[in-house]
């Protein structure tokens, strides 16, 4: 079973930064679309970021664009997501998701939660004022 583990996560001022990293247990990594979604308290899971299997096409939220950047390195089986200027609406559970283009082809909306095969526990992002 494939496995993803999400860190990074904390308590930050509004303004700050933080970096998610979300490890892959497989090393079939390199050939996974990878998304991150967030859940912030009573509301539902949203799609905030996804990348392709080499890094080369990125798709962003309207929320975020400009404010967080995806990227991956393939050589560490390993996910990341830049958080910068963070504003209070922020604050969620953020989640990493994996596709596996074995599984079910390749990733047509990258937005849609069942487009990905494989989710972390999800990792707690906290932005105070």
């Amino acid at each position: 079973q494939v496995q993803l583990e999400e860190s990074g996560g904390g308590l930050v001022q509004a303004g700050g930064s933080l970096r998610l990293s979300c490890v892959v247990s497989e090393d079939s990594f390199k050939t996974y679309a990878m998304g991150w979604f967030r859940q912030a308290p009573g509301k539902e899971r949203e799609f905030v970021a996804h990348i392709n299997w080499s890094g080369g096409e990125t798709t962003y939220a309207d929320s975020v664009k400009g404010r967080f950047t995806i990227f991956r390195d393939n050589a560490a089986n390993t996910l990341y997501l830049q958080l910068s200027s963070l504003k209070l609406e922020d604050t969620a559970v953020y989640y990493c998701a994996a596709d596996d283009p074995k599984r079910g082809g390749s990733v047509w909306y990258p937005d849609r939660e069942y487009e990905y095969d494989y989710w972390g526990q999800g990792t707690q992002v906290t932005v105070s004022s």
